[in-house]
C-alpha cells in the first residue's frame, strides 16, 4: 500500500520585488494565499502595512522583546514599523495587501506597531498602487495613501505577551480557556502570585490592566469564529459570556461594528 504524507503548511518566500525607494517611497503587493500558509519571522528596514481584502491572517510581531498577536480581519491593517521582527499565518482563506514604506516616508513618531481602519478610498488607493507605472499619476497615489494611512482611525486590537515568566504563564492560560471568566486574584494563585503583584506586572510589563489584556484576548478567539461562520450565541459562549446581549455590546465597543459583521468572512 502506498502511504502518503500529510500536506505541509505553505510556507511563502520574503524576497519581495517591490521593494520601496525614495524615488518611489509607497509600494503595494497583493497576494492570494491558502489557508495556514504562512511567512517565517522576518524584518524589514522599511515600514510595512498589513491587511486582508478578503479572509483572516494573524501577525506576530517582536517590539523590545515583547510579542504581540494581531488578528486581522478584512478592514482592519497592522502597521508594522521599519526592522520590527514579524510572522505572518493565514487563518482563513486570504488576499493579502501589503503596503511598504520607504523610512523616508515614515511618520517619525510611528516607532510601534498599531491597528488601523481601512477606509474604502485606502483600500481602493492600494489595489491602484499595484503595478502602477513611475508617472504624475503613481506620485499622487503614493501621497494620497500615505495621507490616508497617517490620518486612519486607530484601534486597540493586539494581544501582547509579557516577558515576566509569571505574568506570561498567567496570560497563556487566559489564552488557553478564553471563556473562563476567573477574576485576576483566581489567575494570580493560578501562578502562585497575590493579585497586587500581577496588577503591577501587567502595568509595567504591558502598560495594560487584566481587564483590558483580557478583552484583547477575547476578541482574538471570537474573530477566528465569527470568520468561519459560527453563531454569535455559540461565539459569546466560548468567551465566557452568558448573554448574547453582553458580549454584543463588549465586541462593538471595541470593534466599531456588531459581531455579524465579521461572519461568514464578511467585513468589507
Amino acid at each position: 500500500m502506498k502511504h502518503t504524507s500529510p500536506l505541509k503548511p505553505q510556507v511563502i518566500g520574503n524576497t519581495d520585488p517591490v521593494t520601496p525607494t525614495p524615488a518611489r517611497p509607497v509600494r503595494s503587493r497583493a497576494r492570494a494565499l491558502v489557508v495556514d500558509a504562512h511567512f517565517e519571522p522576518h524584518q524589514h528596514p522599511w515600514a510595512q502595512l498589513a491587511y486582508c481584502a478578503r479572509g483572516l491572517i494573524q501577525v506576530t510581531v517582536t517590539e523590545r522583546a515583547t510579542h504581540t498577536t494581531f488578528i486581522l480581519p478584512p478592514s482592519r491593517a497592522v502597521w508594522i514599523p521599519p526592522g520590527a521582527r514579524h510572522a505572518v499565518t493565514v487563518l482563513e482563506a486570504t488576499e493579502l495587501r501589503t503596503v511598504y514604506l520607504d523610512p523616508s516616508a515614515t511618520p517619525a513618531d510611528w516607532l510601534d506597531c498599531r491597528v488601523l481602519v481601512v477606509s474604502s478610498l485606502l483600500r481602493e488607493l492600494i489595489q491602484a498602487l499595484q503595478g502602477s507605472p513611475e508617472g504624475p499619476r503613481d506620485d499622487a497615489l503614493m501621497a494620497l495613501t500615505l495621507h490616508e494611512i497617517i490620518h486612519a482611525d486607530t484601534q486597540t486590537l493586539g494581544v501582547p505577551l509579557p516577558r515576566d515568566k509569571r505574568l506570561r504563564s498567567l496570560c497563556e492560560a487566559v489564552l488557553r480557556s478564553p471563556g473562563k471568566r476567573g477574576t485576576l486574584s483566581e489567575w494570580a494563585a493560578h501562578i502562585g502570585a497575590s493579585e497586587r503583584t500581577v496588577a503591577r506586572l501587567f502595568r509595567t510589563e504591558l502598560a495594560t490592566s487584566y481587564p483590558q489584556w483580557r478583552q484583547q484576548a477575547v476578541l482574538a478567539h471570537a474573530l477566528p469564529m465569527l470568520a468561519r461562520g459560527a453563531p454569535v450565541s455559540q461565539v459569546a459562549s466560548a468567551s465566557g459570556y452568558t448573554s448574547d446581549s453582553a458580549f454584543s455590546a463588549m465586541f462593538k465597543s471595541a470593534m466599531g461594528q456588531s459581531p455579524s459583521h465579521f461572519q461568514n468572512k464578511n467585513g468589507l
